[in-house]
């Protein structure tokens, strides 16, 4: 079977979905020998992914993600490969793509959070903008031979949505953190917290600023916990961008202490930063998956998070969780794992646990056997 990837987004220009089309495409080398896989990258990731078994050949698709290349270009470079199946990883399927394919659907945060607010452009091509998205979704959903989604929340949330999508069309296939294990030498721990200008002790969150994320009300609970835990930080770690800079403004605007914006850190260091923390914050209003906390989890981290569904559906009993629309419910949730040893300790323990759980390579061979299904 000749099966295509898109993998534009592959590594880290594509955030949590390159991490997934990464891990895939890695993991597919190792449990899969058969069938014949050709993996299509962008110029400025063509040389970060060397495949390592002789059935993956690497493709240049450089298309801009949500451009008028990508819906007519690309379908067209697509057709001379004569795809047995094409698998994107994300929801921008081109509408002019008329073979089979199955695609991933991480989350529906695009439909549920509409708002101007999460876009840097005009409000009028912010809504036309979400017009079209809002079709290609709905297009990649109803054409696609199956759809993989990465919980069960969001499984769900699919089907509430578009109601006519029958349920044996979505399958569920986890992330994973358990390769998230680089380690750091111990004696360049202050060195790289020093470049950071972070001083211990600090809570910390990964991830971008966008307004689901939920940092501002994080950061005015933080207000709160500094006035008696003067010493605290926050470490707010993700690459500077139109979002990161606009919370920067708000933090001197509430006149908040004690934030630190680390910007872009890449894993190796990252781990530094994970390890000395004493806790990880997760304030998401809405998530698909929700990596970070596991990864936290499986440094020995103990996590604070909101008690949306999807979190509670990934971490179990493994976090302690607050309602994340009440600014004195984060602060009270962070105050209380600061301060009680025991709580603590039994998160770090089921942490580790709950992260043992998740498999980059069992999901992989769920989606090599859904290849094999969706092909037929």
């Amino acid at each position: 079977m000749r099966i295509g990837i898109d993998a534009r987004f592959f590594g880290p220009i594509g955030k949590g979905l390159g991490r997934y089309t990464q891990k895939l495409i890695e993991n597919l080398e190792k449990v899969d020998n058969t069938n014949q896989y050709f993996i299509f990258l962008k110029a400025e990731n063509f040389e970060e992914y060397q495949p390592k078994n002789k059935n993956f050949q690497k493709v240049l698709a450089d298309f801009r993600w949500y451009t008028f290349a990508e819906q007519i270009k690309f379908p067209r470079l697509l057709r001379k490969y004569d795809l047995d199946l094409m698998h994107f990883p994300h929801f921008n399927v081109p509408l002019m793509y008329d073979r089979k394919f199955i695609v991933t659907i991480h989350d529906l945060i695009l439909i549920h959070f509409p708002t101007t607010k999460s876009s840097t452009l005009l409000p009028v091509f912010y809504w036309l903008k979400f017009l079209a998205y809002k079709i290609v979704i709905r297009s990649a959903i109803v054409r696609s031979q199956k759809i993989i989604a990465v919980s069960n929340f969001t499984k769900k949330d699919i089907l509430k949505t578009y109601p006519k999508i029958k349920e044996e069309k979505i399958i569920v296939t986890y992330e994973s953190a358990e390769d998230f294990c680089i380690l750091t030498p111990h004696n360049k721990h202050e060195e790289i917290m020093a470049r950071y200008d972070i001083i211990k002790p600090y809570v910390i969150y990964v991830g971008n600023a966008y307004p689901h994320k939920n940092l501002e009300r994080l950061i005015l609970s933080f207000r709160e916990i500094v006035k008696t835990e003067k010493n605290l930080k926050l470490v707010l770690v993700g690459k500077e961008d139109f979002f990161y800079k606009r919370l920067k403004s708000f933090v001197s605007k509430e006149k908040v202490g004690n934030i630190v914006f680390a910007d872009y850190v890449p894993d190796h260091e990252l781990d530094t930063l994970y390890r000395n923390a004493v806790l990880f914050i997760w304030p998401t209003l809405y998530e698909g998956f929700g990596l970070p906390p596991l990864e936290a989890m499986s440094k020995g981290l103990p996590v604070v998070s909101s008690n949306h569904d999807c979190m509670k559906e990934i971490l179990v009993e493994s976090a302690y969780y607050f309602d994340g629309k009440n600014i004195s419910d984060i602060s009270r949730a962070i105050q209380i794992v600061l301060k009680d040893e025991k709580i603590k300790n039994e998160l770090i323990v089921k942490g580790y646990e709950q992260a043992k759980k998740y498999s980059w390579k069992r999901m992989a061979q769920k989606t090599l056997d859904l290849y094999q299904n969706a092909s037929k």
